[in-house]
């Protein structure tokens, strides 16, 4: 009787927890290992005098991939999880405090667009029309195949230029809108996956289409719930789940991944290694300098990475009723406060914020009469030389003293409790590459067949899923790219 294959997870993250169940649905034996004490990676969860806040992700769009999931294993997502539809998807509150509420509803986003700027209305018909094909070429077509070899991309660079994916996605919003807060509220997108709208490649238009087509969901209880329900279907399909234990090595055997060495020592062998790791951390930190002829050290230090972020979670003693869910608390400057980010790598002065409020879809994450924040600053990664000891501090004030003057007046008295992640935490905590908050930046010549490879191109036997590998970062980024596994990993 043929033995069950054996392959081990690096990583119990959305990513992780996918190809997981991928796998064990393929006839693997699976074992994951996480080096944090709880599963979720950046989608884990802290618990603090009474409120719940999720860490990372707070929005779910195309549900239908944690849909197919649970069905793999006989279940309805439905059973076990609760999604709830958010109106607005976003506020985007200017510097100036005008704000556009963006939902999926036609009519409601045209008489925002006429609002603002009513000669823009046929632009913003041309964009959508853009969007939709970028969805369909980019994310149906492109999104669950795995870019493994150069004909795949030879084959795919006829939809990249129907997509005009040479352009930025604001150059492109920019053809079709000539007001600046209608370019800003149509180009925001690609941050919420860590790249620099004045950069990354215009394909990734296709997350408006994306939101419209799908919506944009919250769960019940937190991203965290969606967490514990993947969990309950790993012990469901009698996949083996270990915390607490970080991965120290990848073995190779006969130039061939075989294992991987716990940080006590243990090794665990298996017949494929998959690592919802960060791309660059894996190679650099897990598998050994001679055996990668293509992910040397040099080229993974001479990719472009995206922003760090500094995340301010808190709670407070009264509820701000009239703050939506989601929102943005934009600065005075945008291409500049970007370019201090992604280019120059200087912390700024000035800031814009995600500000997530959850308790307005769900009061349970805070003690009654209360709220639960997150406010989210992109900031410059490791590469600034910012020391965080020092600088978080007096970021986390100036950002409270920002929201006290905007959308949560006299928070500073309201505050009831608070803790901070800084990008020295992505880096220590997480195993981020210098500490970015979503691997490389999706550029055009990092995206597809020019990021790291769902199947390595330096070991066999290795495998890639996560933010750092096609088709990106993202929850549906993620779960896509346990889909392109698929395509690549053997039989069992």
């Amino acid at each position: 009787m043929k033995q069950q294959p054996v392959a081990v997870v690096i990583g119990a993250g959305f990513g992780g927890l996918a190809a997981a169940i991928r796998l064990s649905a393929k006839g693997y034996r699976v074992k994951v290992y996480e080096k944090l004490e709880a599963a979720g990676g950046r989608a884990s969860v802290f618990r603090q005098d009474g409120h719940t806040f999720d860490a990372g992700p707070t929005i779910i769009t195309a549900p239908f991939l944690l849909q197919e999931l649970w069905q793999l294993c006989g279940k309805r997502f439905e059973d076990d999880v609760t999604l709830v539809p958010m109106d607005p998807f976003y506020r985007i509150r200017f510097d100036d405090g005008t704000h556009f509420d963006y939902n999926g509803d036609p009519e409601h986003m045209r008489t925002e667009v006429a609002r603002f700027a009513p000669d823009d209305l046929p632009g913003y018909e041309r964009f959508l029309q853009l969007c939709e094909k970028c969805k369909k070429l980019g994310f149906e077509g492109m999104g669950e195949q795995a870019f493994d070899t150069l004909g795949d991309l030879i084959r795919a660079i006829p939809d990249f230029l129907r997509m005009g994916a040479w352009r930025s996605i604001h150059a492109q919003v920019a053809r079709h809108f000539k007001n600046e807060h209608l370019r800003t509220v149509m180009s925001f997108h690609p941050l919420l996956i860590g790249g620099n709208p004045f950069s990354v490649t215009a394909a990734y238009a296709l997350i408006n289409a994306l939101e419209r087509t799908w919506g944009v969901h919250s769960a019940m209880g937190g991203t965290g719930a969606i967490v514990q329900g993947l969990v309950g279907l790993l012990k469901g399909q009698g996949i083996e789940l270990h915390l607490n234990a970080p991965v120290q090595r990848i073995l190779v055997e006969n130039g061939q991944a075989c294992g991987i060495e716990l940080g006590s020592g243990e090794t665990v062998r298996s017949d494929i290694v998959v690592s919802n790791g960060d791309t660059a951390w894996t190679y650099k930190n897990l598998v050994d300098a001679r055996y990668r002829r293509h992910w040397s050290d040099r080229r993974i230090e001479r990719g472009r990475y995206s922003m760090g972020l500094l995340v301010w979670y808190f709670g407070t003693r009264r509820r701000y009723e009239e703050v939506p869910h989601h929102m943005l608390v934009l600065g005075p400057r945008y291409k500049g406060l970007l370019q201090d980010i992604f280019k120059r790598h200087v912390l700024a002065d000035d800031f814009s914020l995600y500000l997530h409020r959850p308790t307005a879809t769900d009061p349970s994450l805070a003690p009654a009469g209360c709220d639960t924040f997150y406010a989210l600053a992109p900031v410059p990664h490791l590469d600034s030389g910012t020391d965080w000891r020092t600088q978080a501090e007096p970021m986390r004030r100036a950002i409270e003293q920002r929201l006290s003057d905007t959308v949560l007046p006299g928070l500073r008295a309201e505050v009831s409790t608070s803790l901070m992640m800084t990008p020295q935490d992505f880096h220590d905590r997480l195993w981020s590459y210098k500490g970015a908050g979503f691997g490389l930046e999706p550029l055009l010549l990092q995206s597809a067949w020019f990021r790291p490879h769902n199947r390595s191109e330096d070991l066999p036997g290795l495998y890639m899923v996560g933010a750092g590998t096609h088709p990106g970062a993202g929850v549906p980024g993620v779960l896509m790219s346990a889909k392109a596994l698929e395509k690549v990993v053997p039989h069992a």
